[in-house]
């Protein structure tokens, strides 16, 4: 009888200890990833856009951006488009390219001086907020700065909301 309460016993922390081993090992990289922001905070990198001079005051125009991609497989994902509007002599204003509602690439009809989504008909105005149909939000901007002649925006690229 006491050497099957010993075995008993035995198999008891056997299992007891797998079972925190496997715990153990699922939990730890859950862990990693809910810290991961704070302990490895996001990297922010300024892009050139082009020269300022090639950016017209009043005017918007359609710009490739490439974004910097931690990842080595990003490949074409990488590469987007802003569209920019000089407001003023060292002013501007750079737009995703992206609908708010459901990501589909906005063009810019200068006659009527609007933005306008062919997927689902949304409509901005040119300051980027919600003229009608479905958008819940103005169109995304990108953080910009003027650098040797360079107007850059930053990354990652959807920093910032538009004004409401």
């Amino acid at each position: 009888m006491n050497d099957e309460i010993t075995r008993r016993r035995l198999l008891n922390n056997l299992s007891l200890g797998l079972s925190g081993l496997a715990g153990l090992v699922l939990g730890v990289p859950v862990v990693a990833y809910l810290l991961s922001p704070l302990l490895r905070p996001e990297q922010r990198d300024w892009i050139d856009v082009g020269p300022v001079d090639s950016f017209p005051q009043g005017r918007t125009v359609l710009r490739a951006v490439a974004d910097p991609s931690p990842l080595p497989w990003a490949g074409q994902t990488a590469q987007t488009a802003a569209w920019v509007r000089r407001t003023a002599e060292q002013e501007f204003t750079v737009f995703a390219v992206n609908c708010t509602h459901l990501g589909c690439p906005v063009d810019w009809k200068p006659d009527a001086n609007l933005f306008l989504c062919p997927c689902h008909g949304g409509v901005y105005y040119s300051d980027g907020t919600v003229a009608g149909g479905p958008p819940p939000r103005p169109l995304f901007r990108y953080a910009t700065r003027i650098q040797d002649g360079k107007l850059q925006v930053q990354s990652p690229l959807f920093l910032q909301s538009g004004q409401t």
